[in-house]
């Protein structure tokens, strides 16, 4: 790119050396004197609803749009991310100590606990200095010779992206499908593995999720189709190997662009099904899997505000659904009768228990559960519908299912974590009740987890709601109002952010930090209501609660405003988005990642990819209501002149999820109308999307990076 097309887009000013002198405690900053980049303004109006509306910035969309020239794009990002390492300069051998202290901790050289299937054990397992995986198996017995089906290592090679997903093994055992993606937008293109010869069939299907289902014939594959340009999920296809993949069946077409689409077989290996759901309702279809030409039956016509998921039992089915059913319930049908009208209850509906899936085996079940915020594990007995609960005896933690391939076992596979406590598989007898640790995640170096604390409060939200908090830190570390501490949340489609160890953020604790997360209301940690409590109209519900739980953390001394940092991503970016708004003092230091913050266009703008799908999440702004209330709390919207907390923003320039262009126009805003000499700092990946890096080092970087702002904003320099 020429010097001369970037002096003409970027105008320079000066952001002079400045200190945070908030606290007389803090240590001074010192910040580059840097040319910060000042992206150009293009007339551009929205006009909807009889309101018109300025975006200067909407120019930067350019990138993906058809016929657009892009140069000026991409020379503003590249102007962003040289300022940025500019201003962050003097941490680069900080962010070189915390990539090698996190790298370090990892066991590069490892396996994964492998299970059992249609005669197999499958695992994966890492090398020394290798990025990805090796995905293999071994016949009958672990001391059997190892097969390895897939090397991603060396099919990586020469990608600065590749991700692999949908591993599927053909009921022979002698094929395997797989989708690949290597520009980061979760497009991935089905590829076919002969595993006798080795050989990669000539089958090339392009432009699906990544989610090949074989059926029993050992030949047809049923997998998702996305639309070119919004990405969205709206046709289930079926593809006979050997054919081009412009001869495959459409077996089902999604009409409502607000659906997600998917298709799936069965534990038993019985029944293929096609899911059609939205966060409202959901709909399902289903044909045995020996019989891949048959047309899919609607087990039951979707009904308005009514989702259901459907598991085969050797003798019915059970339908998990929230009809007349807040937090769910379980009920059950005749295999030929699957319709709601021969539904009868089977586990009923508490209005203290969220029940989140079920896990089938012959004999039993494996219910999820969730009660005052906490993962629970139910085990219930086919036979006499006899139940009881795993006990883990801590007061903060996750506990979920694990891979359970296998339908006709007693033995059910789990994963167990906390804040303290690393990654941890089980085997759990479920007739003996026998618990078996078969694997818990090493951290090189010595950790001790008794050297850490970890607490689970309760806050009170300003329309008196009671928000958990769950955190950790060193011990020993003083609750006086002094210590760093991060706050995390995303609250957004009923994800729930439950306690889990990450062996990365050591290196924040280790340096006096505490880390805390809010569950606060759009997420699902106290039921359903808790989610539908934080969504739509009531989105705003989100970001008080996200303030309250940072101010009370201040009042119990915990920390301080001159200490109290934020981070989110994606939906949690825009939550970062709106608390800096509502609450910009509260904040030293705001991490934003692929944050979402230009709601009102994005949501407006049908060509975007997943844009329809959300409107049961944030609306329509195409009805004056939702528009109204979106734009009232839609960051880009309500960026003020007034001081903001130091903001560090990333992006990916090939992000399907959150486009790149509302990180980039959120930053020139708000460098634009903003206050104060508080830093702001935009860093694109040019190479990679919504996850970041595929390689399993490679992000670490970007923690690096994040991590040393937050260093650099406490004075910490080693």
């Amino acid at each position: 790119m020429s010097n001369k097309l970037i002096i003409s887009l970027i105008l320079a000013t000066m952001i002079s050396s400045c200190s945070t002198d908030k606290n007389s405690n803090k240590k001074a900053i010192k910040w580059p004197d840097a040319t910060a980049p000042v992206a150009a303004e293009k007339a551009h109006q929205r006009v909807i609803h009889g309101e018109s509306v300025d975006d200067p910035y909407y120019w930067l969309n350019d990138y993906f749009k058809k016929g657009a020239d892009s140069s000026a794009v991409v020379a503003y990002l590249e102007a962003e991310n040289a300022y940025t390492d500019t201003m962050m300069k003097d941490t680069e051998a900080l962010q070189s100590k915390l990539f090698t202290e996190m790298k370090n901790r990892i066991k590069e050289a490892d396996e994964s606990v492998p299970y059992l299937m249609n005669g197999y054990y499958y695992y994966r397992k890492t090398e020394e200095g290798k990025q990805y995986y090796k995905y293999c198996r071994k016949k009958g017995s672990l001391d059997a010779p190892e097969e390895v089906i897939l090397n991603v290592d060396d099919m990586a090679e020469g990608f600065p992206y590749y991700s692999v997903s949908g591993i599927a093994v053909s009921p022979d055992n002698k094929m395997v499908a797989y989708g690949v993606d290597t520009v980061s937008r979760r497009e991935y293109v089905i590829h076919v593995k002969n595993l006798e010869t080795g050989e990669i069939l000539k089958d090339r299907i392009s432009q699906t999720s990544g989610d090949p289902v074989w059926a029993a014939d050992n030949k047809t594959l049923f997998y998702t189709a996305k639309h070119p340009v919004t990405l969205l999920s709206e046709k289930i296809k079926r593809h006979s190997l050997g054919q081009p993949s412009s001869a495959d069946v459409v077996v089902y077409d999604e009409k409502d662009n607000t659906n997600y689409i998917g298709v799936w077989k069965s534990k038993d290996d019985k029944y293929i099904f096609i899911y059609s759901g939205g966060t409202l309702s959901s709909e399902t279809r289903f044909i045995k899997a020996d019989e891949p030409s048959a047309n899919f039956t609607v087990f039951q016509p979707r009904i308005k505000d009514v989702l259901y998921n459907v598991t085969p039992l050797a003798d019915r089915f059970l339908i998990h659904t929230n009809d007349n059913a807040k937090n769910f319930k379980i009920m059950e049908a005749p295999l030929d009768k699957p319709g709601k009208e021969n539904w009868k209850e089977y586990i009923p509906h508490r209005e203290d228990v969220l029940i989140e899936g079920i896990d089938e085996f012959a004999n039993y079940l494996a219910i999820s559960e969730r009660k005052n915020g906490l993962t629970n594990l139910a085990i219930r007995n086919l036979k006499d519908n006899s139940q009881h609960y795993l006990d883990f005896g801590e007061a903060a933690y996750t506990v979920y299912p694990s891979t359970n391939a296998e339908y006709n076992s007693d033995v059910l596979r789990y994963g167990y974590t906390s804040l303290v406590n690393p990654s941890s598989t089980f085997d759990y007898d479920m007739k003996t009740k026998e618990k078996t640790l078969l694997k818990q995640q090493e951290v090189l170096g010595g950790y001790d987890a008794g050297q850490y604390v970890t607490e689970r409060i309760m806050t009170k939200a300003k329309d008196g709601v009671q928000v958990p908090i769950s955190i950790v830190y060193k011990k020993g570390t003083k609750k006086d109002g002094q210590a760093p501490l991060l706050l995390y949340a995303y609250g957004s489609y009923g994800a729930s952010m439950d306690p889990s160890f990450n062996s990365g953020r050591l290196s924040l604790l280790d340096r006096g930090f505490i880390y805390a997360i809010a569950h606060i209301r759009g997420g699902e940690e106290m039921g359903r209501q808790w989610y539908e409590d934080g969504k739509m109209m009531k989105k705003k519900n989100t970001f008080t609660d996200f303030i309250d739980c940072g101010q009370f953390l201040i009042n119990q001394k915990y920390t301080s405003e001159e200490h109290l940092y934020a981070q989110g991503g994606s939906a949690g970016g825009l939550l970062m988005g709106a608390i800096i708004n509502m609450a910009p003092t509260l904040w030293n230091g705001v991490i934003a990642q692929v944050p979402f913050v230009d709601v009102v266009n994005t949501m407006l703008d049908e060509t975007i990819p997943l844009t329809t799908n959300e409107y049961d999440e944030w609306g329509n702004p195409n009805n004056k209501e939702a528009y109204d209330y979106m734009k009232s709390y839609s960051p880009y919207e309500n960026i003020e002149a007034k001081e903001y907390p130091n903001l560090l923003v990333t992006t990916g320039l090939h992000d399907s999820q959150v486009q790149y262009f509302e990180p980039a126009k959120w930053v020139a805003k708000l460098r634009k109308v903003k206050k104060g000499d508080n830093v702001i700092l935009l860093k694109t990946d040019m190479d990679y999307g919504h996850g970041g890096a595929s390689g399993r080092f490679d992000y670490l970087k970007d923690v690096a990076l994040n991590y040393s702002f937050l260093l650099k904003l406490e004075g910490i320099t080693e």
